[in-house]
């Protein structure tokens, strides 16, 4: 039997949180001052009533071994060295916020998923091969891609010069990873009314299909012949 999966995506604005079995999810605002502590309390709290087995937490930082390695730029501090199984009491995989939602939009083939939301999350999957990214933060222009695609970027910058850096960012990454197909997420992606091609739209609540995927060592398998992922519930 597959174990009951609690899934947090931990996002600059809020952290949402859904189980498998369960069929809405529920969230709280996070903010800049969010430490990894009151991260837990506020997902604990919030999910009162749900029972799971597993954690599976998706955190805006790098993080690697299951470890965060760096403090997330648009959280508080603390992230670092966290213990997360224990704070929930429960096994917890630890992986970056976009790891999370690319595992969940994935269908196959050499996939570039880059998340438009407070930063630029990005990952990269190759035949099931997970590979973490932080290509938001290399040069671009006269500062990085982060600080021309980002939700500061939009309001700076108005949407129609931020959909013009985003179609540049596109294309420069994708000639650089070279994937099949490009999976655009997060919230930025709502303001894009075409996409170009090689690209889809991805959506956030695939984050949750993705915390769960990262506990079901035959997630590959279920993709079936349609290359489509299984519905949340």
């Amino acid at each position: 039997m597959k174990p009951v999966v609690l899934a947090v995506d931990v996002g600059g604005s809020h952290v949402k949180a859904l189980a498998s079995g369960e069929k809405e999810r529920r969230r709280f605002s996070s903010g800049s001052s969010l430490t990894a502590q009151q991260m837990v309390e506020g997902t604990l709290a919030a999910v009162e009533g749900w029972t799971w087995d597993v954690v599976s937490v998706g955190v805006p930082a790098p993080v690697r071994g299951g470890k965060v390695v760096a403090e997330p730029v648009n959280l508080g501090d603390g992230w670092v060295g966290f213990d997360f199984a224990a704070a929930f009491g429960k096994p917890t995989k630890v992986v970056n916020d976009a790891v999370m939602q690319a595992v969940g939009s994935y269908r196959g083939g050499r996939m570039l998923f880059l998340g438009l939301g407070s930063g630029l999350g990005s990952a990269l999957i190759y035949d099931g091969v997970i590979e973490p990214l932080e290509l938001g933060h290399l040069p671009f222009r006269k500062k990085t891609f982060e600080d021309y695609v980002s939700e500061r970027a939009l309001k700076r910058k108005g949407k129609e010069k931020w959909k013009k850096a985003v179609v540049a960012t596109l294309e420069q990454l994708s000639a650089a990873m070279e994937p099949e197909e490009v999976v655009l997420g997060g919230g930025g992606v709502d303001e894009l009314d075409d996409l170009p091609p090689g690209c889809r739209r991805g959506a956030n609540e695939n984050a949750f299909l993705g915390g769960f995927r990262l506990w079901d060592p035959d997630w590959l398998a279920h993709l079936g012949e349609s290359g489509e992922p299984p519905g949340l519930g």
